[in-house]
């Protein structure tokens, strides 16, 4: 078997019994910016037995951190334009504080951990991001390959892995990388070799009927009731380009996806809270 694989690749349907299980967890800044929320999630965290995976975005630090520093910040709906001083200063914040802190915090509860980025051992490489709709977005990385058996040797030592959102291409370039990217393409590539379950964390409880309304949660969605949930134009715009990465997800591999509130995550385990993505 190959160290690498690529996304490219023809995902087989292996068999999933007796497979170990993997939980690959994605939290983003609701949870990363207080620090009430993030000691609780860590609690949460590191009651899950056996192999797991946090991958973590940037919250509102990078920004904070840019704005004192005079560099001045390019967004386009929502997506940061990463140039040469932005990179930096991301690099520093997602690679260096906000993933050491998580680190230190599992440490401090006797949870064994390393905090690493797509650069440490090759995890995951990337290409820049071409021109999209002429619009370039600087140094922002795209998925190709993840060193799938550097992250199952960390695993199989009991530690819990944490994955900052910044890769590397095959000439040692640094990219910003999406965090729900990252999660998407880990989970798909670790299916290979575990049960993979994967949970996507947001402010939200799960997915909504009404967006304004948390309790109109739905409990789980198969392809058949997302295909009924667009056409009846039930689902808001802004969720669905994240169900559609869910069920890329449970397509290429990936047993089950999970959205839901992180400060909730035993629940969404469970099955007693959140949306389960399902085949």
């Amino acid at each position: 078997m190959s160290d690498i694989i690529n996304k490219k690749e023809l995902f087989n349907n292996h068999p999933l019994q007796g497979r170990e299980a993997l939980f690959i967890i994605k939290i983003g800044g609701n949870i990363i910016d207080d620090e009430n929320k993030l000691a609780s999630f860590i609690q949460s965290f590191i009651a899950i037995q056996g192999n797991k995976i946090l991958i973590h975005g940037g919250g509102k630090l990078a920004t904070k951190l840019a704005k004192e520093l005079n560099v001045e910040q390019q967004m386009i709906d929502g997506r940061r334009i990463t140039d040469s001083e932005t990179l930096k200063i991301v690099t520093m914040v997602y690679a260096g504080y906000i993933n050491k802190n998580i680190v230190a915090k599992l440490q401090s509860h006797n949870c064994n951990a390393v905090g690493l980025t797509g650069a440490d051992g090759n995890i995951i490489k990337a290409h820049k991001r071409p021109l999209k709709n002429g619009i370039d977005y600087g140094y922002v990385g795209d998925v190709d390959e993840v060193n799938t058996l550097f992250i199952q040797n960390l695993l199989q030592q009991k530690i819990a892995v944490v994955l900052a959102p910044i890769t590397v291409d095959d000439k040692g370039q640094l990219l910003n990388t999406n965090a729900d990217t990252i999660a998407q393409e880990t989970a798909k590539a670790m299916s290979k070799l575990y049960n993979v379950t994967l949970i996507y964390s947001f402010e939200k409880a799960g997915v909504l009927l009404d967006v304004n309304n948390e309790s109109t949660v739905i409990k789980s969605i198969n392809p058949e009731f997302y295909s009924q949930l667009k056409k009846e134009k039930k689902i808001f715009e802004g969720m669905i380009p994240k169900l559609d990465n869910a069920f890329e997800a449970l397509q290429s591999g990936v047993n089950k996806v999970i959205i839901g509130k992180a400060e909730e995550l035993q629940n969404l385990i469970d099955g007693k809270s959140g949306t389960s993505i399902m085949q």
